[in-house]
């Protein structure tokens, strides 16, 4: 029997680690975060009184094992000067099946079965949340794209409205043998399933081992300066009794001009891996793919590690 795996994010570090995970005989199930308000999926969110849908989208083309050319559909973004401008196929799709169906989890088996998914897709709540956060200065900033682009350090984030959790979700939880913390925004894609009691009740009920992809930048509005164990230190402090078991990290040296273009464009800097602060298994592999300049953790390489763990 498959282990059963449940990995907790949202954006694009979610569905990367999802597109490597689903070529290993894995029983996987995404939990996402659905408070994003920025661009086609706030827009939608505004209009349709919906979840956010945008990372649901990217999950489900993750899991797909249908045909390029439905991939592309999904993710396709119009470019026109009406109303549809800067909106993608899946999240209109999306918001029709969730309008339909009566909620978002029921739309997203919809779309599931025409992606013949290689896992399990579930939103963390059917509920229209917003992501609040309180900042160093002591301002409070309301909606997950404000958050990032005050540039303050973030003291704690927070939701406006008390999320009801899908039954589903505590279900996984509570049967997974390992849980996946992955890589992206841990602030505003992270962090966020772990701000409900239920949940951080499940993960201490579970006989799961915790397992942490750390970023491998740093990023601007939510984790400048960060280290490993800053990464570490954090998402510890959301989680209840149990904490990280292991942490994934990097080995690979990033070449100069790519690190360049980070710093001067993007004001993004290499994670530091401080060794001597971590007190937890650490796995330090070189999980580095870059293309177009763009640094990525190499999804294949990375879901072999994270065999290797569960399997021990």
């Amino acid at each position: 029997m498959n282990n059963k795996i449940v990995v907790f994010g949202g954006g694009t570090g979610q569905s990367v680690l999802l597109s490597g995970l689903k070529m290993f005989p894995l029983d996987i199930t995404a939990i996402v975060s659905v408070s994003d308000d920025g661009k086609s999926t706030g827009k939608l969110r505004k209009e349709f009184n919906v979840p956010a849908v945008g990372d649901i989208r990217r999950v489900l083309v993750s899991l797909s094992e249908t045909e390029e050319i439905i991939e592309k559909l999904i993710n396709y973004r119009f470019k026109t000067t009406s109303d549809l401008d800067g909106h993608t196929v899946g999240n209109i799709l999306l918001t029709a099946l969730t309008d339909i169906s009566g909620n978002l989890s029921s739309g997203i088996k919809q779309v599931g079965k025409v992606l013949n998914l290689k896992g399990k897709v579930l939103p963390l709540t059917d509920d229209n949340v917003t992501l609040m956060a309180e900042m160093e200065d002591g301002t409070i900033i309301e909606g997950e794209s404000s958050i990032t682009a005050y540039g303050k350090t973030i003291n704690r984030v927070f939701y406006k409205e008390k999320p009801q959790i899908n039954d589903e979700v505590i279900k996984s939880i509570k049967e997974s043998d390992a849980i996946i913390l992955s890589m992206g925004s841990i602030y505003t894609s992270i962090i966020p399933n772990l701000l409900c009691k239920k949940i951080v009740n499940a993960i201490d009920k579970s006989d799961a081992k915790i397992i942490y992809v750390c970023n491998m930048m740093t990023q601007p509005g939510e984790t400048e300066d960060f280290r490993v164990s800053d990464h570490i230190n954090l998402l510890n402090s959301y989680l209840g009794e149990k904490k990280i078991d292991v942490v994934i990290t990097n080995s690979q040296k990033v070449n100069k001009k790519t690190q360049k273009i980070y710093e001067t464009l993007e004001q993004k800097d290499l994670v530091v891996f401080d060794k001597e602060n971590i007190k937890i298994q650490v796995v330090n592999k070189p999980l580095l793919k870059i293309e177009n300049n763009t640094i990525r953790h190499d999804s294949v390489k990375l879901g072999l590690e994270i065999m290797n763990i569960i399997a021990k």
